[in-house]
């Protein structure tokens, strides 16, 4: 079901976190401009609300279309056309079920709108306790987000034999590797590295890093070098400050993006977006739907809370971008209102109460 609703900022930070539908209310939006947003399972509804408390407060001109598709709700062509129409969309986790069930909505959305870039920053917040806390970690995670193992093909051959199709195409992984060079390059990072199984799979693998290695020449001005996958783990725990751009098949890219939230303080705070040519969804970038605190008011909404501000870049709205994104680093960095996985004791509302005076002041 649709919504068009628009939020009180303090009206949020009072009420019970995550009654999503508590806020609804009409707005003309004549002078905003649409976002789909997509509460999920979860803490998903909790920490779409500290973003849309905090956009408010920040005042940027946004008219949201919230689609419920909780509870493994399917996803309907009226969400697709609702991101098809606004070109941009917030994404709370979604939950799929192991064993049993239908495809991942996840997935199922990024196919249908050809969201082939899974964008990860990785990058240390000042204010947050992290093992590596004398190593500068800031990296970036390009994840191919349509293919690989994640194809969903899957049979039975015969009882007790079962079968999954693994799919690299030349033409996908062009443009994967392209994406992350133009990201490299835009963003004036210095290298770019693939990550991959070539020594093992080498035909599926092996296309994708020589597809890599034939688009690196196309910028000399970036150095390129790549790393098999259980390496490349390794690594990233023990000289995280190696990496700068990582570019990955779609299941290499989830265990690396895992690692690197792990590496900035938890799954609570990176974020990610989902990058097309017609379309963006921004989410958190580790995706835990965290059941167990879900509707206690104990969830870090840090990592839906910069995306966010990736997603008002993505929009050209810079400057409402820098205030949600300077306010979070600043409570962060001044470490008296931290969520528990932050070390603090704060509540949800309370942290994002902070952020909304942070802006205000």
């Amino acid at each position: 079901m649709l919504h068009r609703v628009s939020f009180n900022a303090q009206r949020i930070a009072s009420s019970n976190v995550g009654s999503i539908r508590n806020y609804l209310g009409y707005t003309s939006g004549l002078d905003k401009r649409k976002v789909t947003v997509i509460p999920g399972d979860g803490i998903g509804p909790e920490i779409t609300s500290s973003v849309m408390g905090v956009f408010q407060a920040a005042k940027v001109p946004i008219e949201w279309e919230v689609f419920d598709v909780s509870g493994g709700q399917p996803i309907s062509q009226e969400l697709i056309a609702s991101i098809s129409r606004n070109k941009v969309a917030l994404k709370g986790p979604l939950y799929t079920t192991i064993l049993s069930g239908s495809q991942s909505r996840n997935m199922e959305m990024r196919k249908a709108l050809d969201l082939y870039a899974h964008v990860i920053p990785c990058k240390k917040i000042d204010g947050v306790n992290v093992r590596h806390s004398d190593v500068p970690v800031d990296l970036v995670v390009i994840r191919e987000n349509t293919q690989g193992e994640y194809s969903g093909l899957e049979q039975t051959l015969v009882p007790g034999v079962v079968q999954s199709l693994k799919i690299i195409t030349k033409e996908a992984s062009t443009r994967i590797a392209r994406y992350a060079f133009e990201y490299a390059k835009a963003e004036g990072r210095k290298k770019v590295t693939a990550i991959h199984k070539a020594n093992i799979q080498k035909m599926t693998d092996g296309l994708f890093l020589e597809t890599c290695k034939q688009v690196a020449k196309e910028y000399p001005e970036i150095a390129f070098d790549h790393m098999i996958i259980d390496n490349c783990c390794m690594q990233l725990v023990m000289k995280p400050e190696q990496f700068d751009v990582m570019v990955t098949p779609n299941l290499y890219g989830n265990l690396v993006t895992n690692v690197g939230a792990a590496l900035i303080g938890g799954p609570g705070l990176a974020a990610g977006a989902n990058v097309g040519e017609r379309a963006a969804i921004f989410e958190m970038g580790a995706h835990h739907v965290a059941a167990d605190i879900a509707g206690q008011d104990k969830a870090n909404p840090t990592g839906l809370l910069l995306a966010s501000a990736m997603m008002l870049k993505h929009m050209k709205m810079d400057e409402h971008a820098t205030k949600v994104e300077n306010a979070v680093r600043k409570v962060i960095a001044d470490r008296k209102v931290l969520t528990l996985d932050m070390g603090g004791s704060a509540s949800t509302k309370e942290f994002t109460n902070a952020v909304i005076n942070e802006i205000n002041n």
